[in-house]
């Protein structure tokens, strides 16, 4: 399969948008469900998301419901929007290409408050069910799925491309062409008109969070990765060693805020029903 993946709100819409308009078949719908009415807003020409979303592997194919098998030699240029957790856990049969889409973190930390508010808002969450949906905090999340994708490809040594989000924003003929030309195939013309800079909702890198959950020596990481992925520079041996550090620098943080949540979610579940009841 042609995997598309990032972090939410990352371009993985976008560059299935831009896939599908090159002529390739995909995996999925433009809005699953109600999610046209819930969320068009958030993105208004489409998710193209699936059951695969959370990876290809025994629980997802064959289909839960259907029971439609996908073999690996028949979904070959599938395009496939599956999120970073899913792509790790996805079997490697499938994983054909990787298209890895990421995001400046300030930017990503402002759209996915945006996007989880929007959720809370249409999906009438209550307090302890909105702790457990979204446990990380914005800039923990971009750490954990970006070095996450980096360690999988390091690790299964598929092929991937990754690009930043804003790179095919500044020149989709250039980054497409670029993918395109490795895929050696699709209609490039009818999918650079699927890039739509407008459209997008955070339009400045914002400023540094007062509290984004992680410190300066993280942060001096945070943006020297992304620098290298969005300039395209290849990730050196001292460099990568201080991604590991970072990674095990955060890891006792990221547990400690797992379990805060699941106590609060607790608390809060236990406060629900403790409350008077209408006799």
């Amino acid at each position: 399969m042609l995997i598309v993946t990032g972090t939410p709100r990352s371009g993985t819409s976008m560059w299935m948008q831009i896939l599908v308009a090159a002529g390739f078949e995909a995996i999925g719908e433009a809005f699953p469900g109600d999610w046209r009415a819930l969320l068009a807003s958030a993105n208004p020409d489409g998710f193209w998301e699936s059951q695969l979303l959370g990876g290809i592997y025994y629980r997802t194919n064959p289909h839960p419901l259907t029971g439609a098998f996908l073999f690996p030699d028949q979904t070959n240029f599938h395009a496939v929007k599956i999120m970073v957790p899913g792509l790790v856990r996805s079997d490697l049969a499938y994983v054909d290409r990787v298209i890895g889409t990421v995001r400046e973190w300030r930017q990503f930390a402002v759209s996915r408050t945006r996007l989880r508010e929007l959720h809370r808002e249409q999906a009438g969450l209550e307090s302890h069910e909105a702790i457990l949906r979204h446990e990380l905090p914005p800039a923990l999340e971009w750490w954990v799925d970006n070095f996450g994708l980096l360690r999988d490809i390091a690790t299964r040594r598929y092929a991937a491309h990754v690009c930043s989000y804003q790179s095919l924003l500044e020149d989709p003929d250039k980054a497409i062409a670029e993918v395109l030309s490795w895929l050696g195939r699709g209609d490039q013309a009818r999918a650079v008109e699927v890039v739509r800079p407008e459209r997008q909702t955070v339009q400045a890198c914002p400023p540094t969070p007062a509290d984004p959950q992680v410190d300066a020596e993280d942060i001096e990481v945070f943006d020297e990765l992304y620098d290298h992925i969005h300039r395209g520079r290849a990730l050196g041996a001292a460099f990568l060693a201080t991604l590991n550090d970072t990674d095990a620098r955060l890891r006792p943080r990221l547990l400690a805020h797992e379990a805060r949540a699941r106590v609060a979610a607790a608390q809060e579940m236990l406060a629900e029903i403790d409350r008077p009841k209408l006799s």
